[in-house]
């Protein structure tokens, strides 16, 4: 493609990704559709581009000013992700001048918003809850996220799914607290590789893997999945239950439940049973009130933990959007308690950075229900699953991942058991 072609695709793209109308990857994803002359290389510049300009949108923004012509032009110039040999014989002689005087400005030197490229009230929280590690949390998350494997253990072993993969020139490491990770630097057509057509790997972020390890989940046991989304842990909980018991993966989005369909069959489980649900308080949830052994509720929220991912979140979301969801995640939690027999253990977990949808919410649940269920030392339960440096990965009782201190997204997790056979109506 001509470099000018390339650019002008650029600038269209980041028109539409801007408007913060929906999440960036669907946006990314149906302009590829409709612009179907873009090759492999070119879909990465384009799509890598949009996402840096996502991470460093005030940066960007304000260098821009100084320039001319079309502001989405100039932001595609200066978050360009492809060969600057091939951008500069798309360019004209003035913008070569202001691109080379742009990019000698001294950073540093600059407004601490232009510097940390976040909302002024999700910068003020997160500088509260981090304090001196704040800059090194927004360093990471700046950076884009690398490619984890989950190996499915039903079908394969870590080293035999590593040696494959090297066989096939990709490069993969160890992941370096999940006992069934792998990590790549680079993000390879994984659809044309055997051990995934065969159903050995799925793409899931460390700290997701070891979501499900938290569960304890074990052979033959009655397993819920509540907010199961894609499946990703559905998927991660049935290898831990070896094909086994029984497995409910509930949503409320049947397209998401049905993008699980084609996974099931590559991961050779049959104890899956998708169920899609109304609300958390749906009536095939009551049926099934103190009968399960698991419960896994990777609650909806903000997701600001995957802004290595999905560096648009952070401008579409707001403290009253966040507010509406911690409400939404104490009634998701509640009810889903209801699931549990005595002696079964439940994990609330979402891939947030904030304290309102996380300590807050477990220490409102612990508090509330004090005489029915008990909290799990996260740290005790990682370590039955023989993940390493456990103590690493926890505050006080609960897991928690950041990307500067783990390489993971950012994840909280509480964990309960059940003691009680009081009434959660």
């Amino acid at each position: 493609m001509h470099p000018n072609a390339l650019l002008e695709l650029e600038t269209e793209l980041l028109h539409q990704v801007l408007r913060f109308e929906a999440p960036a990857d669907s946006v990314v994803s149906d302009f590829f559709r409709r612009h179907r002359l873009a090759g492999a290389r070119e879909r990465h510049t384009l799509a890598e581009t949009a996402y840096a300009v996502l991470r460093q949108r005030l940066l960007f923004q304000h260098l821009a000013q100084s320039g001319k012509g079309e502001i989405e032009r100039r932001l595609a110039l200066l978050g360009w992700q492809g060969n600057a040999a091939f951008l500069r014989a798309a360019l004209q002689p003035q913008e070569v001048a202001w691109l080379e005087q742009v990019q000698v400005v001294d950073r540093a030197t600059l407004p601490e918003r232009f510097r940390h490229n976040l909302p002024q009230w999700l910068a003020e929280r997160l500088q509260a809850e981090l304090g001196d590690e704040f800059w090194p949390l927004v360093n990471a998350l700046n950076q884009p996220a690398g490619l984890d494997l989950r190996v499915n253990t039903l079908k394969a072993k870590r080293d035999d799914v590593q040696a494959a993969l090297t066989l096939a020139g990709i490069h993969a490491v160890p992941t370096p607290y999940s006992p069934v990770g792998l990590r790549l630097a680079i993000k390879p057509a994984l659809q044309k590789i055997d051990v995934f057509l065969r159903g050995d790997i799925e793409v899931q972020d460390e700290g997701s893997q070891l979501l499900t390890l938290l569960t304890g989940a074990k052979r033959g046991e009655m397993v819920a999945d509540f907010c199961a989304g894609a499946g990703g842990k559905t998927l991660a909980l049935g290898a831990m239950m070896r094909n086994t018991g029984r497995l409910y993966a509930f949503d409320v989005s049947g397209h998401r439940l049905a993008a699980l369909k084609p996974r099931l069959a590559r991961s050779g489980l049959s104890n899956v049973y998708p169920v899609q649900i109304a609300h958390e308080r749906d009536d095939r949830i009551k049926r099934l009130a103190g009968k399960i052994d698991r419960v896994l509720v990777d609650a909806p929220c903000s997701g600001l933990g995957t802004l290595r991912r999905n560096p648009d979140l952070k401008w579409r979301q707001s403290p009253e959007s966040v507010q509406q969801m911690s409400a939404k995640q104490a009634a998701i939690l509640t009810s889903a308690a209801r699931l549990l027999k005595p002696g079964g253990r439940i994990v609330y977990a979402t891939c947030s950075l904030l304290r309102g949808e996380n300590e807050d919410i477990a220490q409102a649940f612990s508090a509330e229900h004090a005489a029915t269920f008990r909290v799990l030392p996260a740290a005790e339960a990682l370590r039955r699953a023989q993940v390493p440096d456990a103590h690493t990965l926890v505050s006080g009782d609960f897991m928690r991942l950041w990307s500067h201190r783990h390489g993971t997204d950012g994840f909280f997790a509480a964990i309960w058991e059940r003691i009680g056979v009081e009434s959660l109506a």
